[in-house]
């Protein structure tokens, strides 16, 4: 019986470790397709090979059908109708699009290992039922055939965009669901993120030969049709007229490609990096900032090179198209008119999705923080240290203070799609999960905040990483304990504010006492200014973190004083001069906490002539 047991005890203990281990499904897509570039529609083969990594048998799998969401009645044109504040590029649009104006996908056949399968549409998704299950560790084969019209351009995809290009090509194929141990990822498309299976993509797309082509991977014809830096090459047409491009891209999440018959195409070599090339319509209004972007776009790459980790892969394309900004693997769709700050800076920002989802392929639909938010704050930087600027994160916990205000704030935990306002959704993802990032350099300190995103950055690149997975790097990094700092900020929405609550002298010594007014514990920075024109940093961590962050500057004395524990309403402590001597008093100096009433954080000489009563909320 103990033998028994013992070796049950061994198989549950192998069961839980594999059940725990971590793996990821993947895919390889062979593509040939057929664009109309006068009835806009797209017919075209796939070739699925599809690997289950994962420790269950699949006898369902589902397709993404993204162009389905460009019909009057889907669920993106309910939504859109219906939020109180919808996307301008919406609104009511996608409601009064016409026959020849929505967008579908229609598979037309589908095939597993020669067998016919069972399909359903559902929306935007295809639920398809196997004809043999898919075992562990087991692979399968789809080939099918496929029919799109692509839409008037709306959001993101589709043809004659604002600004005249003629396609944007996103979303545009029949996509594999994601499967990972939460189980499928069949989200309708109702607006905004994605989510994919890491895999190959080897695509030939057959148009008029008068239009240029610009996408995701290598193009690997490219004296064929007559592309490169001196458009030299003899074109060579299929026999029905059409010019053959010919796309290959390793390890990615997506593929993406635009076409125009007025693209210029230039090419920019970021140093020990990739080769970067810009297509977008030269006219008065793009010329000088392409240009520029040309010259400048290098020093983005190299930025986050040092700072988050080498880009992966040996191209990327700046491509003028879609309705804004959009991210894609080794590309990224951009509106090209407009000021040289504003394209520039959706460039830097679309670029350094390159890091973060692009290979670090967080699931953007439940984590847009993760996404939009680390890669806004890595935009943020890099710009920041490419034209000299300083303070790069205030527009960040501006409007963060401003939704705050509103009433509107969500917690960051809500899935993409499902928050009650685009104002709160935008803050949410971006200028917060910035503020996470930003906040976390307070906590940890700069030191252990660069290490510990190159550390993150190299372990989990090109793989699906949680919310947990970064906190942990970030954890083992600094020694320190950060679960609380996750759990508060994306979990509830409790807000940071802390005061200067009283200032005495007794005796001849000088005591100040501090107050946690907000319910958001944070350890506490308090930097002394004395008439003399010296500083002095008192330290005050919090028991959560266990431990203490870093000196960060040397040149500033630090004294680290007792914890304070998150329970306590206030934390008395004795200063080290007279109340005569102190010019300035102010908790968190650097501003990098986003303390909702920074008013009650100062204490300035003239506080001192009358007793101190400080601000509220």
């Amino acid at each position: 019986m103990r033998l028994i047991l013992s070796s049950l005890a061994i198989l549950f203990a192998h069961v839980s470790f594999a059940q725990s281990a971590y793996w990821q499904q993947r895919v390889e897509y062979t593509m040939d397709i057929h664009l109309d570039v006068r009835s806009h529609l797209v017919k075209g083969s796939q070739h699925i090979v599809y690997f289950n990594n994962s420790p269950d048998t699949l006898r369902k799998v589902y397709f993404h059908l993204y162009f389905n969401a460009f019909q009057p009645g889907s669920m993106m044109d309910v939504r859109s109708r219906n939020l109180p504040d919808p996307d301008r590029r919406v609104q009511d649009r996608i409601s009064k699009l016409t026959d020849s104006e929505i967008g579908y996908q229609h598979v037309v056949s589908l095939k597993q290992d020669g067998k016919d399968v069972s399909m359903l549409v559902n929306g935007t998704v295809l639920e398809v039922t196997l004809a043999a299950p898919i075992l562990p560790k087991g692979k399968t084969v789809f080939d099918s055939r496929f029919e799109s019209q692509v839409p008037m351009q709306i959001r993101r995809s589709g043809r004659d965009n604002r600004e005249g290009i003629a396609f944007t090509m996103t979303q545009w194929y029949p996509k594999l669901a994601e499967y990972d141990y939460m189980g499928w990822h069949t989200n309708q498309y109702v607006a905004r993120e994605f989510h994919g299976v890491w895999g190959d993509f080897d695509v030939k797309i057959n148009l008029d030969p008068g239009y240029m082509v610009a996408g995701t991977g290598r193009l690997i014809n490219p004296e064929q049709v007559g592309y490169g830096y001196e458009k030299s090459g003899t074109p060579v047409k299929r026999p029905n007229g059409d010019l053959l491009w010919h796309f290959v891209a390793k390890n990615v999440i997506d593929f993406a490609w635009a076409a125009d018959p007025d693209y210029t195409h230039d090419v920019a070599q970021v140093p020990n990096g990739p080769e970067v090339h810009f297509f977008y319509q030269k006219n008065e209004k793009t010329t000088e900032t392409w240009r520029r972007m040309r010259d400048l776009g290098p020093k983005v790459f190299e930025y986050l090179n040092e700072h988050f980790g080498k880009y992966p892969f040996d191209t990327y394309s700046v491509i003028q198209g879609g309705d804004g900004g959009m991210e894609y693997p080794m590309c990224t769709m951009i509106l090209g008119e407009g000021s040289f700050a504003g394209v520039f800076g959706t460039m830097a920002h679309e670029v350094a999705h390159s890091w973060f989802q692009m290979t670090l392929a967080t699931n953007e639909s439940l984590y847009p923080w993760m996404d939009e938010g680390f890669t806004d704050f890595a935009s943020s930087e890099a710009e920041a240290a490419i034209f000299g600027e300083n303070n790069p994160h205030d527009g960040s916990y501006n409007a963060y203070f401003s939704l705050v205000q509103s009433g509107l704030q969500e917690p960051l935990s809500m899935h993409a799609d499902h928050y009650n306002t685009n104002r709160a959704y935008g803050t949410s993802a971006y200028s917060m999960g910035s503020i996470f990032l930003n906040q976390l350099k307070y906590l940890i300190g700069t030191q252990n905040f660069q290490k510990g995103m190159l550390v993150y950055y190299n372990t989990w690149k090109m793989k699906h990483p949680t919310p947990n997975d970064f906190i942990r790097v970030m954890e083992k990094t600094s020694g320190l304990q950060l679960q609380w700092y996750l759990r508060y900020w994306i979990q509830t929405t409790r807000r940071i504010d802390y005061g200067i609550s009283n200032l005495t002298e007794s005796e001849g010594s000088s005591y100040l006492t501090l107050a946690r007014i907000g319910d958001f514990p944070m350890p506490v920075d308090l930097e002394i200014s004395y008439k003399d024109g010296t500083h002095e940093l008192i330290y005050i961590s919090m028991n959560e973190l266990m431990g203490n962050k870093p000196v960060e500057s040397p040149a500033v004395p630090r004294t680290v004083l007792q914890p304070w524990p998150w329970v306590n309403p206030t934390y008395t402590l004795k200063l080290s001069q007279k109340l005569s001597q102190i010019a300035k008093i102010e908790i968190d100096p650097t501003r990098r906490m986003a303390d909702i009433n920074r008013k009650n954080n100062v204490l300035l000489p003239e506080d001192l002539l009358h007793p101190y009563e400080p601000s509220t909320r």
